[in-house]
Parts: structure tokens; sequence; C-alpha cells
């Protein structure tokens, strides 16, 4: 005589929003080749972190942030590459605030906000664009070696 089990419960691939405070506090932190690719994988992977910290895909603090994660991680293969090194992202959540931090290992370009360059130029609208993102940004050296620290925080408002 053979006993039959109960089927396994299905579970959503997704677990379920909670309908508690948005984060209480979240980190997460990467460090990514200084390419294009690892400049790709660093907004997809934040992209991902986001959404599991209840900001949906599709919804306009989800864009903004991930936004800002591509041009300051863009910004850091473009303009803080050094073969052989890569770059580092950060980002931490506390309250309704998130903070974007990428570190590279360049000391001398240091980022400065400009005009902006003529229509016909296809680049140097980085840091302007988050600067219009943004509700503060900055940066500081790095004090344990070569580099820099460029920082956003963004306060994500609920819908």
């Amino acid at each position: 005589m053979t006993s039959k089990q109960p089927p396994l419960p299905v579970r959503p691939l997704r677990p379920l929003r909670p309908t508690q405070p948005r984060f209480p506090w979240h980190h997460f932190t990467m460090r990514f080749s200084s390419t294009p690719r690892g400049a790709r994988l660093a907004r997809r992977l934040a992209g991902e972190r986001f959404d599991a910290w209840g900001i949906p895909y599709g919804s306009e603090a989800h864009d903004t942030l991930t936004l800002t994660v591509a041009e300051l991680s863009s910004n850091a293969v473009r303009h803080g590459h050094v073969s052989g090194r890569d770059f580092r992202l950060r980002l931490s959540a506390e309250g309704a605030a998130i903070r974007i931090e990428v570190t590279d290992t360049r000391s001398e370009r240091l980022p400065a906000l400009t005009e902006a360059p003529p229509d016909d130029h296809d680049g140097g609208r980085g840091l302007l664009l988050v600067a219009a993102l943004a509700d503060d940004w900055g940066w500081y050296p790095c004090a344990d070696g070569p580099g820099k620290t460029v920082w956003a925080v963004l306060e994500v408002r609920s819908p």
C-alpha cells in the first residue's frame, strides 16, 4: 500500500513585496571590469537590486536610479579607466534615500560640471544629467590608495 504525499506548494518566482516601510536598510557592493561591458553589467545588476528593494521596474524612481548608475559607471570606464584595474559600485538605502557610489582608480581626472557641449558632440553631459537627477552629489578622493569616488543621493518618493 502506497501513501500519496500532497503536492509541494507552488511558489511564485518573485517574492511578494512587503507593505511595510520602503526599505529599512539595504547595501550592495561589487567590482566590475573597467570596460563598457562592466558598466552595462553594473547598470543591470543595480536595476535588479532596486527591484528587489521594492522599487519596481518601469517606475520613474527605478528608471532615474538606473540611469544615474549608468552615467556614473560609464564615466568610471571612460574617464577613470586604469588598465588592469576595476571600478567599484556601492549602493545603499536607508529610509527613502538611495546612495550610489562609483569608485575608480584614476586620481588625476577629477569630476567637474562644465557647460553643456555643443549639440553635435556625443558626450560630455553625464555629470550634468546626474546633477539634474540627484538630490545631492559630489566626489571625494580615496583614502586607501589612488582614485576617487563619485556619489549621488536620490530620495525615492512614494507613488
